[in-house]
């Protein structure tokens, strides 16, 4: 293939990029995502067939999307952008192109595309978190995504927070139908309404607040980064991986890098603990990068 397409479907926008042979970007572009299913399916279908127009050939697809196919079934399932569920979708993207597309949980584009030339380059297992609107991770082993025999590997947002404490007990609700998700403790939405409230979105501030003073916001991030040692702790106590990679938007809080290794100490059975805590080197862009990749193991 002269370049490989990577899809990246995100709930308010979707991108494409094109790679060529050595990794390097020959194109990118990002479009609005419709709701409904046909748009999506519509949308994916342009995307593709105005980017070879543009570089004149025809590329593999890969595509990352909010949720995995069923090994039962294979349709979509556990997606937030809840119009893609129960959709045969990557079917459907292949009749609309006329070609195979492969296909998988934006988390494991992130870790593949952080593993092959971001900040898990050189290392063997990769624990690859998403900390944003919603919380998920993908893992990879030498290069390959683990997509588990239910094809659920690194749904770690959809496990209770761990050693919770009387106050966090049984949890909130989570939109799974159950309580006490880590999802539902670390997501940005939940950072901000820790601080300021129900009904509170947006968390970016708020390490700026607490350096100012404000007591509110300095203490519903010492609260999430108690939260997050936890939830990496039985990571570590269970897979054992040679980094763990954070992105989304609040990887961008550089306390995490310090705070989070020092508290998870007290949690990890081990009597010493070398893991790395990494920021995701492509930020936002390891997405849809990762699903350009999604053909490269053959």
């Amino acid at each position: 293939m002269p370049f490989r397409l990577g899809i990246d479907l995100g709930g308010t926008k979707t991108e494409i990029v094109a790679l060529d042979a050595a990794g390097a970007i020959r194109l990118r572009r990002r479009a609005p995502t419709p709701s409904g299913y046909a748009g999506v399916i519509n949308l994916i279908g342009r995307l593709v067939e105005a980017s070879e127009a543009e570089l004149g050939g025809q590329g593999s697809v890969g595509l990352g999307i909010p949720g995995s196919l069923s090994p039962a079934t294979g349709l979509v399932r556990g997606a937030n952008s809840t119009w893609l569920n129960g959709g045969r979708l990557d079917a459907d993207i292949a009749a609309r192109l006329g070609r195979l597309v492969r296909l998988s949980n934006d988390a494991n584009c992130l870790a593949m595309s952080e593993a092959a030339d971001g900040a898990g380059a050189g290392h063997r297992r990769v624990f690859a978190v998403i900390l944003g609107t919603g919380v998920g991770a993908g893992i990879t082993t030498d290069g390959r995504i683990e997509e588990g025999r239910n094809r659920i590997a690194g749904e770690w947002g959809h496990n209770p927070l761990p050693w919770m404490t009387p106050d966090e007990y049984p949890g909130p609700a989570c939109w799974c139908g159950r309580r006490g998700c880590i999802e539902t403790f670390l997501c940005g939405p939940a950072l901000a309404a820790d601080a300021d409230g129900a009904g509170a979105r947006d968390a970016g501030g708020l390490p700026g607040r607490a350096e100012a003073g404000d007591a509110a916001a300095a203490g519903a991030l010492v609260r999430h980064a108690d939260r997050l040692a936890r939830a990496l702790a039985h990571v570590i106590n269970l897979l054992d991986p040679d980094c763990i990679i954070l992105a989304g938007g609040l990887s961008n809080m550089a306390h995490l890098y310090d705070e989070v290794p020092r508290r998870w100490r007290n949690f990890v059975f081990s009597d010493v603990v070398a893991t790395p805590l990494l920021k995701a080197r492509h930020g936002d862009s390891s997405g849809v990068l990762g699903a350009a990749r999604l053909w490269d193991a053959g």
